[in-house]
C-alpha cells in the first residue's frame, strides 16, 4: 500500500484530473450552469408573434427561452393601472433585466420600480411627450435605453391619408382617457385636423366593453373613417377593432400591418417585427456585459404603407390612385 506521502500525490493527481475535465467537458457536464432570467412587462395581452420576434432577438444574441434563459410574463392586460405592481413585482423576481412592451407607460413604469435593473423599452421616448424617458439618444443615461417609436408623431400623416380616402367628411377619433398623455395627444390631434381642414368626431374607450358603443356612436354621427389613437390599448387592440370597422362598413387606419394583414384596410408605421427583434437583442446583448448607457436608442428608419384592396372592396371604398402609388404593397 502507498504511504502519506504517496496517498497525498494520488488525491492531487485525482483533484487536477477533476479540474481539467472540467474546462474541456461541455458546461452542462462539468457543472450545472444557471439560466440567465429577465422580464417582460407587456401592457396588452400576450401576443404570439411579437413575443417571438422578442425570442428570436434574444436567439441572435445567444439566447433562448427553455434552454439558458427564463422570461417571467407580466401582462397588465391593458389596464394602465396594473404596471407599477407588475414591474415591482419583476424587481422582486431579481431579474436581470426588463424589457417593457406597451409605450411610454409600461417604461416609466419600470423606471419607477428600479434604477439599477436595466430596462429595454419599444418606445422609451415619443415625439409629443414633455418629459423625454431619456436624454440622449447616442448615449442614454441611466439604466434604459431600446427603440423610439415615435408613433404620435405619425398621427398627422395617418389623419392626412384618411382624408384623402374620404375626402370631405368628418373622422372619428377613438382616444384612451386613461393612456399617459391623454390630454397632450388629444390637444395634438385636434391642432392636426386643424391644419388639415378636417372635423374631427371623438369617441373615448379605455375597455373592450366601450369599442362596441364607441363605433355605434361615431357611425350614428355618419363618420367617414375612423383613427385609432397611437396608443398600446387601442394599437394592439385590432383584432377586436377590425371586425367592428367592417360590421359598420367604415374605412379605419390600422397602426400595424398585421392588422391589414388579417383583413384591416390601412396601415402606416414601422415594421413591428423590427422593433421586437431589437429589444429582444439589446436585452441579450446586456446579459453579455453590455451596459444600457453604452446601447444608443435606435429609431425605425422605415415606413410602411400597407393597404387591403380587398377590405376596401366589401367596404365599398375606392383607394384613389395617388394613394396606391405610395403603398409599399397593396393586399389583393
Amino acid at each position: 500500500m502507498p504511504g502519506t506521502e504517496g496517498r497525498e500525490m494520488q488525491r492531487r493527481d485525482f483533484l487536477s484530473t477533476v479540474v481539467a475535465a472540467a474546462f474541456v467537458l461541455p458546461p452542462s457536464a462539468a457543472f450545472a450552469q444557471q439560466p440567465r432570467r429577465i422580464g417582460l412587462l407587456r401592457l396588452a395581452l400576450a401576443d404570439a408573434k411579437q413575443l417571438a420576434d422578442i425570442r428570436q432577438g434574444l436567439e441572435e444574441a445567444g439566447y433562448a427561452e427553455g434552454r439558458n434563459l427564463v422570461i417571467d410574463y407580466r401582462f397588465a392586460e391593458g389596464h394602465y393601472a396594473r404596471l407599477p405592481e407588475l414591474a415591482a413585482d419583476l424587481v422582486r423576481q431579481n431579474v436581470e433585466v426588463i424589457i417593457t412592451s406597451g409605450g411610454i407607460s409600461a417604461v416609466r413604469a419600470a423606471m419607477r420600480a428600479t434604477s439599477t435593473i436595466p430596462i429595454v423599452g419599444t418606445n422609451v421616448d415619443a415625439g409629443r411627450i414633455a418629459d423625454p424617458l431619456v436624454k440622449h439618444f447616442n448615449r442614454p443615461d441611466g439604466n434604459v435605453t431600446g427603440v423610439s417609436l415615435i408613433t404620435g408623431d405619425l398621427t398627422a400623416k395617418r389623419l392626412q391619408m384618411l382624408a384623402e380616402l374620404v375626402p370631405g367628411a368628418a373622422i372619428g377619433v377613438l382616444m384612451n382617457p386613461t393612456a399617459t398623455n391623454h390630454q397632450r395627444s388629444r390637444e395634438a390631434i385636434e391642432e392636426d385636423g386643424r391644419t388639415l381642414q378636417v372635423k374631427l368626431v371623438f369617441a373615448m374607450v379605455s375597455t373592450d366593453a366601450d369599442l362596441d358603443p364607441a363605433f355605434a356612436s361615431l357611425a350614428g354621427q355618419h363618420v367617414g373613417a375612423i383613427l385609432p389613437e397611437a396608443e398600446p390599448f387601442l394599437g394592439n387592440n385590432w383584432r377586436r377593432l377590425v371586425p367592428l370597422a367592417d360590421h359598420y362598413k367604415v374605412p379605419m387606419m390600422q397602426e400595424w400591418r398585421e392588422a391589414v394583414e388579417a383583413g384591416g384596410l390601412i396601415s402606416y408605421a414601422p415594421p413591428l417585427a423590427w422593433v421586437g427583434r431589437q429589444v429582444g437583442n439589446y436585452a441579450g446583448q446586456i446579459l453579455n456585459g453590455a451596459k444600457p448607457a453604452d446601447l444608443p436608442v435606435v429609431a425605425p428608419t422605415k415606413f410602411e404603407l400597407i393597404i387591403n384592396l380587398e377590405t376596401a372592396k366589401a367596404i365599398g371604398l375606392t383607394i384613389p390612385y395617388t394613394v396606391l402609388l405610395r403603398a409599399d404593397e397593396v393586399i389583393e
